[in-house]
């Protein structure tokens, strides 16, 4: 239906709210039907002399009523206005909701096809045959099936602790929190990527650490500055997030690593060592844990491999002296793993759900990076094809503020270097997260709204808003 051209003019309405307004209005009065394609946004933009964004925020509005879906590569389809619930709509993740568009939360795409939902939702009932166990208090630190299930997972990265020296937290965040207080008191020195994950600043300022960031270059942190902190400010720890970093997506090249792993020996510095996105990443350099097993925490969450509601990590301690305070910390802050969520990943990793999760995980974000990489090709960005997001720099004329509020007013929530600069100014650059519930239409259409903004001096398009 590419010559609906619909009058906007009878509604006070935002622009984008009057779109989906007359896209209802018109399958109301059999103007629209389904099946029906809509003509392309920057088409109808052109033809209604208004802004690209504010067709594709109408657009997206009309999705969220359940008026319109966008197919991948295809366009912008008009649906029944009375679906009948097939097999595919029960197994399937539900359709786009307003929160679909929230790009700031770095999360793995959800699995999609029926045939590994089931097989999810298999384990799942697996684990309910014996629940009434799991509603006790449990051992700390996991039990010894769970324990041997981390030591198959911690083997893909080429690691094999003693399983006394294997704990499993509540998250990544219990286990910086329990590492943290068995390193440091407040007002002791913990040094970091200057551009860093935020949570352990979070982590950071809650036991009362001074975080120090060090500068960065394309193989990881400097050297000479990581050196010249030891011997000026004796910092306690190292926190380092070396493969697919986050937010810049730089992986800490093996050369790099063997020289940290020097300077830290020589100054007694403990490395701590999160490996959120090691699982995901392909071919990469060895562990620090495995160049330093004495010197390193390692922490490898199942959040970004698996999903974030597991809650579960696995730690591996440097020894297992050197747990006793990690563990009383931990303890306190949160007793214990949930034994539930804990056992559904001892069964996914067990039966293979949890590699088919990672396959499935690892070939959608290829694509998603993919669609980036193309759609913005003309802008400076940092991705990877294993990667949950981008690190795009702004060109000139455009402040990070700008543009984080310019997409907040399509209806896209990215996130600012800000949230990531330990210190001095941050740059003027963005991270936009590829993953998450989001359908991989509703990602591309984001991704055209930034290139399209990009494309432009800010007055220009936000003079639309």
């Amino acid at each position: 239906m590419h010559d609906w051209t619909p009058d906007l003019s009878t509604s006070a309405k935002p622009r984008y709210l009057a779109l989906a307004d007359r896209i209802a209005f018109d399958m109301q009065a059999g103007r629209l039907v389904a099946g029906d394609r809509l003509p392309a946004q920057r088409l109808l933009a052109e033809r209604l002399g208004i802004d690209f964004t504010t067709v594709a925020r109408g657009y997206g509005e009309a999705q969220k009523r359940g008026l319109v879906e966008a197919r991948q590569g295809q366009g912008t389809f008009v649906l029944p206005t009375q679906r009948t619930a097939t097999r595919a709509d029960v197994v399937a993740p539900t359709r786009t909701h307003a929160d679909d568009t929230d790009l700031s939360m770095n999360l793995p795409p959800e699995p999609h096809t029926p045939e590994l939902i089931e097989r999810m939702r298999a384990g799942w009932d697996a684990v309910g045959r014996d629940i009434l166990p799991m509603l006790r208090y449990q051992s700390f630190g996991g039990g010894a099936r769970d324990k041997e299930a981390a030591l198959h997972w911690l083997a893909r990265r080429d690691l094999a602790p003693a399983i006394e020296r294997i704990y499993v937290t509540p998250g990544a965040h219990a286990a910086l929190l329990g590492i943290l207080s068995a390193l440091t008191k407040p007002g002791d020195v913990l040094l970091s990527e200057n551009l860093t994950y935020p949570g352990i600043r979070a982590v950071a300022a809650l036991v009362g650490v001074d975080l120090h960031g060090l500068p960065m270059d394309h193989e990881g942190i400097d050297p000479e500055a990581f050196a010249e902190a030891c011997e000026r400010l004796a910092p306690k720890a190292l926190y380092l997030n070396p493969t697919l970093q986050n937010p810049t997506n730089l992986t800490i090249s093996f050369e790099r690593r063997r020289q940290i792993v020097e300077i830290a020996r020589r100054f007694d510095v403990a490395i701590i060592e999160d490996d959120a996105y090691g699982f995901i990443a392909q071919g990469t350099p060895p562990t620090i844990a495995s160049l330093a097993p004495d010197l390193t925490w390692y922490v490898a969450s199942l959040a970004k491999c698996i999903g974030a509601g597991l809650r579960t990590a696995y730690v591996v301690v440097p020894e297992k002296r050197s747990a006793w305070g990690f563990a009383s910390a931990v303890r306190s802050a949160a007793v214990i793993a949930s034994p539930i969520t804990l056992a559904l990943a001892t069964q996914w990793i067990e039966d293979g759900t949890a590699d088919a999760i990672l396959r499935a995980v690892r070939v959608e974000t290829e694509e998603r990076q993919k669609l980036a990489h193309r759609i913005l090709a003309d802008q400076r960005l940092e991705g990877d094809p294993d990667s949950f997001n981008i690190w795009l720099s702004l060109p000139a004329g455009w402040t990070r503020s700008a543009f984080v509020g310019h997409m907040r007013s399509t209806g896209v929530g990215i996130v600012p270097s800000d949230a990531f600069t330990v210190s001095g100014t941050p740059p003027e650059a963005v991270r936009i997260c590829l993953g998450g519930p989001a359908p991989r239409a509703t990602v591309e259409r984001a991704l055209e709204c930034a290139a399209h903004a990009l494309e432009a001096m800010p007055a220009t398009v936000t003079s639309f808003l």
